[in-house]
């Protein structure tokens, strides 16, 4: 009885978070970030230069945008004529703009992504629990077969083959639930392992990082209730995210609206421009970075805003 309430819990999580990575539609950056009727235009009108540069200026200079090209622009779609996100990617399979795009899996045939990154990695821990499981109670039997102390029916070739197929997808799923596990606790992405995001200050691979219990907020939200269920609890909105930027820009010394007296990290810098709500209180909890000297940081506080220097990112 205890075996058959398990297996079915396992087996009905493993079912449900599986569905909602497949049927989550990955989310698309809102639109604000898409150009104006006037904008796209002055975009097809102009040469390229520092004319489309000042047309994607306008459009650009209230988003909650800091990462950039390799070349120091601002990050533009062509084909889906937008103003990219932090994080952000355009995926070629589904050819439209994903936010915090993981990666395209074929397995669920979708985008991993900000709206269903939590039911991926539910779904990759159900599965190995549900495997394990099964590995577990077909062990003893497993054994039985191979001391001849089972029945001589076709059964016992179903049990061989349970156990083998259990254990093959428990190794293969224990390795890419641990490689997961490592980007959430980094707050990192498939695709930004592979391409470190770029700042306007530098190149910086831990650029979204606040720390582990942060970092496994913004995944799972803040209500404990909600983890292990295959139900959004995801802080934010997946347009913009807290940074750990701590670099003085020298283009910014002098910008008055990048001051940020207020702020209750005054040891920490993070970009000017306003977050949402859901992700700005991530801001506000005791520090995590305690390599970062406070006195080091404490005459340089709003001074990390990105300069806007804009291209099509081709």
């Amino acid at each position: 009885v205890v075996c058959l309430v398990a297996y079915h819990i396992f087996f009905m999580l493993f079912v449900w978070s599986y569905w909602k990575t497949i049927f989550t539609l990955p989310m698309n950056p809102s639109k604000e970030f898409h150009l104006s009727y006037l904008d796209k235009e002055s975009l097809e009108r102009e040469p390229r230069g520092e004319s489309q540069q000042e047309v994607l200026r306008r459009a650009a200079k209230d988003l909650p945008i800091y990462t950039r090209t390799m070349s120091g622009a601002i990050r533009y779609c062509d084909r889906c004529r937008l103003v990219k996100p932090d994080r952000c990617h355009h995926c070629s399979v589904c050819d439209k703009c994903i936010l915090k795009m993981d990666h395209h899996c074929p397995w669920v045939n979708n985008c991993v992504g900000f709206s269903n990154y939590k039911f991926f990695l539910l779904f990759l821990a159900y599965s190995l629990l549900y495997c394990l499981f099964i590995a577990a109670t077909d062990l003893q039997y497993f054994i039985k077969f191979w001391t001849n102390d089972l029945p001589d029916t076709q059964a016992k070739f179903h049990i061989m083959f349970l156990f083998f197929a259990a254990a093959m997808f428990s190794v293969s799923l224990s390795s890419l639930f641990g490689y997961h596990c490592w980007l959430v606790s980094k707050n990192k992405s498939t695709l930004e392992v592979f391409r470190a995001p770029i700042f306007r200050h530098r190149t910086d691979k831990n650029g979204f990082s606040l720390g582990f219990r942060k970092n496994l907020r913004q995944v799972f939200g803040d209500e404990k209730k909600y983890w292990l269920l295959p139900v959004f609890s995801s802080l934010g909105d997946g347009c913009s995210f807290p940074t750990c930027l701590v670099n003085q820009d020298p283009e910014q010394a002098s910008t008055p609206g990048g001051l940020n007296s207020t702020s209750k990290n005054e040891n920490h810098l993070f970009p000017a421009k306003p977050l949402r709500d859901s992700q700005s209180h991530l801001l506000t909890d005791t520090p995590s970075w305690s390599e970062i000297s406070a006195k080091a940081e404490k005459g340089k506080v709003g001074m990390s805003n990105p300069a806007l220097t804009m291209e099509n990112e081709t």
